[in-house]
C-alpha cells in the first residue's frame, strides 16, 4: 500500500511538470534547464541524506550504475521538454501513459517479470486510450498514423524512462532510496553537464522570464527530488509494470492542472481516451 501511495503522489507531481513545462519549453534549451534542475534537486536530496545518516561508503561501489541510471533519466527529461515545444500538455501526458507497456517489456527482459492476462488487458486499454488522446480523437489521423514531432520525440524519452524502472531494482545493492536517488542525480548531472555545456554557456540567465524560474524550481523540487525518491521507493516494492501503471492518471491530472492555470480543457471526444487510461489503472489495482 505504501508503494501505491507513493506512485499516486508521483502522478500528481509529474502532471504539473507537463503544464508548466509547456509554458517554459520555448524559453530555454532543455539541456540547460535540466542541468540546473538536477543540481537543485541534488542539493535538496543531499541535505536529506546528510540529515538521515549520511552517505555510506558502500554506496559508492560500482559508480557506473549511477551513470547508466542518471543518463537514462536525464535523456527522459531533456526529450520531454524538447517534445513540449510542440506537443500540447494533455497529448504529451498521453504519450507518457505508453510507458507502462514499454516498462512491462523491459521488466520481462531485465527481471523476467511476467505480465498476467489481466495486466495485459489493462495495459492494452491504457495504450488504446493514450493513442486516442495523442491523435486527438481523429480517426483519419489515426488511420494515417499522423503523429506530431513533439509526441515522437517524447516517446523516445519515455522508452528511456521505461528501461530505468526495472534497472533500479536490478542495480540497487541495498542502498536507501534517498542515497540511491542522490547518486543517480549526480550521475545524471554529470551527463547533462557534458551534453548541455554549450547551452548552459549560451543561456542569458538574467533575462529569462519568470515562468522559466517557476518551472525550474517546481521540476527541481516537486517533479525531481520528490518523484525520484517516490519512484525509487515504489520500484523496490512493486513490479515495474505496476509502478508505471500510475502514469495512466497523469492525463487526468494534467487536465486539472491546465484548468487551474487558466487553460482550456480538451475536446469532449478526447476525454473518452482519458477515461480508458483511468479504467486501465483500476484493473491493475484490482489485481492487487
Amino acid at each position: 500500500m505504501r508503494g501505491h501511495g507513493a506512485m499516486l503522489l508521483f502522478s500528481v507531481l509529474v502532471a504539473g511538470s507537463f503544464s508548466l513545462g509547456s509554458l517554459a519549453a520555448g524559453e530555454i534549451a532543455p539541456a540547460a534547464l535540466n542541468a540546473v534542475r538536477f543540481a537543485l534537486a541534488g542539493m535538496v536530496i543531499g541535505a536529506a541524506v546528510w540529515a538521515t545518516g549520511g552517505m555510506p561508503r558502500t554506496a559508492l561501489h560500482a559508480p557506473w550504475r549511477y551513470l547508466i541510471l542518471g543518463g537514462l533519466f536525464a535523456s527522459y527529461f531533456v526529450l520531454m521538454f524538447e517534445g513540449l515545444k510542440t506537443a500540447p500538455p494533455v497529448s504529451a501526458a498521453a504519450v507518457f501513459t505508453l510507458t507502462p507497456v514499454l516498462s512491462a517489456v523491459a521488466g520481462y527482459g531485465l527481471l523476467r517479470q511476467v505480465t498476467t492476462p489481466r495486466m495485459a488487458l489493462a495495459l492494452g486499454l491504457g495504450a488504446a486510450g493514450a493513442l486516442w488522446v495523442i491523435f486527438r480523437a481523429d480517426l483519419a489521423a489515426l488511420a494515417a498514423f499522423e503523429v506530431g514531432r513533439g509526441e515522437l520525440v517524447y516517446l523516445v524519452g519515455c522508452a528511456a524512462h521505461a528501461i530505468y524502472t526495472p534497472l533500479v531494482r536490478k542495480l540497487n545493492r541495498g542502498e536507501r532510496p534517498l542515497v540511491f536517488s542522490l547518486l543517480t542525480l549526480a550521475g545524471g548531472l554529470g551527463v547533462l553537464m557534458i551534453w548541455g555545456w554549450g547551452d548552459l554557456r549560451a543561456t542569458d540567465w538574467a533575462a529569462l522570464p519568470a515562468i522559466v524560474w517557476i518551472t525550474i524550481f517546481y521540476v527541481s523540487i516537486a517533479a525531481s527530488a520528490m518523484t525520484f525518491v517516490l519512484l525509487q521507493y515504489a520500484a523496490m516494492r512493486l513490479p515495474s509494470s505496476k509502478v508505471m501503471a500510475y502514469t495512466y492518471l497523469v492525463p487526468s491530472w494534467v487536465i486539472l492542472w491546465e484548468l487551474a492555470l487558466g487553460g482550456a480543457g480538451p475536446p469532449a471526444l478526447v476525454l473518452g481516451g482519458v477515461a480508458l487510461t483511468v479504467l486501465a489503472l483500476v484493473l491493475l489495482l484490482k489485481q492487487g
